[in-house]
């Protein structure tokens, strides 16, 4: 909460009943307390753009714009409404990374299925 403000940084959201921190490298996938910990591994967001994140159905570019998987339909698309990119650090890009291969990992699945 601290790191970003008490707000969501792409929607703008600052109810902290509708705020969640959403992990890039999920805690289990984590080397250690430390990694889990770090502010460079979070994002503060919105609930259901939270939801979207952690189902790797949507992830975000080094400039902090959301890239969406396309199986969303257009009405989830219309619904996750973003004002402003996400301002990442170096650490949080380096973790986007891998998050972005997770992301289109469960793509390659879901289109094998």
């Amino acid at each position: 909460m601290d790191y970003w403000q008490g707000y969501c940084p792409l929607t703008g959201i600052s109810d902290p009943a509708l705020l969640r921190a959403s992990h890039i490298i999920p805690w289990a996938g984590c080397e250690s307390d430390a990694e889990r910990l770090d502010v460079h591994n979070g994002l503060l967001l919105s609930a259901l753009w939270d939801a979207a994140f952690d189902r790797a159905l949507v992830t975000f570019d080094d400039e902090g714009r959301p890239e969406f998987a396309p199986s969303l339909s257009e009405y989830a698309l219309g619904e996750l409404r973003w004002r402003f990119p996400i301002s990442l650090t170096e650490e949080h890009r380096r973790r986007l990374a891998r998050h972005r291969m997770r992301a289109r990992a469960s793509l390659i699945a879901a289109r094998g299925a």
